[in-house]
């Protein structure tokens, strides 16, 4: 039945996915928590419930239970209560396009014939890696405009910092994928996993792969590139403002921004479901595996990274990015398309 392929099982993988993604933002503060404090020999939360694992509930209930409090300073008060939003909005769309699995073939549930299932929540879109840059780019608008509109000097230097760092990293990320995109000749998110069935991307590329994630690390905020928000210079940066749930939705949105970005790393450079082939051929749910056990390795690295590297002056992140980044991986991509044009297949 049309309903059921064209709008009831892309409600539910939409559902499925948002859901998903609350809880692993949770469960992610939760980890890396816990990975920071065995890094520093502590214990980390331990606390509420067995091993701290209600710990991410008990800061649900006190963000939600905060006073929520909008200064009359700030330029526009519609503005400055949806920008949050708007950065949420932005890291949940991104995930539309990450292929998690193989199609699912048609089967009967209680005498209706189900379609087939692919496990991408928009399918098989051709132009998936152009959507993924659109939504990244909105993304910034929502800590642009929260460091505007409140009207305060830490967080507008918080949010001009964005801006700076986001566009410049931006450039080179643009490049490594650009890399990726010349081995699979296509621009769809599934046919790239595909190509990858016999050997994932990072050892056909390993300097797009390493620009990939250290622009990962600017795009998200992450240390050491987690300058807008630095509090040392900049109190909280473009979050001086915010409090209560409207912080704890910047927040979400970061760590949704990190998940989204080991993902799509998992996919374009280590073979997301796709390989090891032998594994991933064997049942859809060990493909599915496959992938979320790369996704929670890049991100076991984003808090290693974390733990172990110290914040970076803000004038050394953009030279870094624009006299080192930037023409490494235009080199990489010069190089990659001589190799291809020469050995063709």
């Amino acid at each position: 039945m049309d309903w059921i392929a064209n709008l009831l099982i892309p409600l539910i993988k939409s559902l499925v996915v948002v859901i998903g993604l609350l809880v692993a933002f949770a469960y992610m503060t939760w980890g890396e928590r816990k990975l920071c404090a065995r890094f520093q020999l502590r214990y980390g939360p331990n606390r509420a419930g067995p091993f701290g694992l209600l710990q991410p509930v008990a800061d649900a209930f006190k963000a939600i239970f905060k006073e929520e409090l909008i200064f009359g300073q700030v330029h526009s008060k519609v503005i400055y209560v949806i920008a949050p939003g708007i950065s949420l909005a932005a890291a949940l769309l991104a995930f539309a396009v990450v292929p998690v699995g193989p199609t699912i073939n048609s089967f009967q549930v209680f005498g209706f014939q189900i379609p087939d299932i692919s496990l991408s929540i928009a399918a098989d879109v051709n132009i998936g890696v152009l959507y993924l840059f659109a939504i990244a780019g909105l993304g910034t608008y929502g800590i642009v405009l929260g460091g505007w509109t409140s009207n305060n000097k830490y967080s507008l230097l918080g949010a001009l910092r964005t801006t700076a760092q986001i566009i410049s990293y931006e450039l080179p990320m643009g490049l490594a994928i650009v890399s990726v995109l010349l081995l699979s000749e296509s621009l769809s998110m599934v046919k790239i996993v595909e190509k990858q069935a016999i050997l994932p991307f990072v050892v056909l590329q390993p300097v797009a792969a390493l620009i990939y994630l250290i622009c990962g690390l600017a795009e998200a905020n992450r240390s050491p590139f987690d300058l807008p928000e630095t509090e040392n210079e900049l109190v909280a940066g473009f979050a001086t403002e915010y409090g209560g749930i409207k912080f704890a939705v910047f927040f979400m949105a970061e760590y949704i921004n990190m998940i989204v970005v080991s993902a799509v790393t998992a996919t374009l450079f280590l073979g997301g479901w796709q390989w090891p082939a032998f594994l991933a051929d064997l049942h859809p749910i060990i493909a599915v595996g496959l992938f979320f056990a790369k996704t929670v390795f890049v991100l076991f690295l984003f808090v290693w990274i974390r733990a172990s590297l110290p914040r970076v002056r803000y004038d050394k992140l953009m030279k870094f990015c624009w006299k080192f980044l930037f023409p490494l991986a235009l080199v990489n991509l010069a190089v990659t398309a001589v190799v291809i044009a020469l050995l063709p297949g």
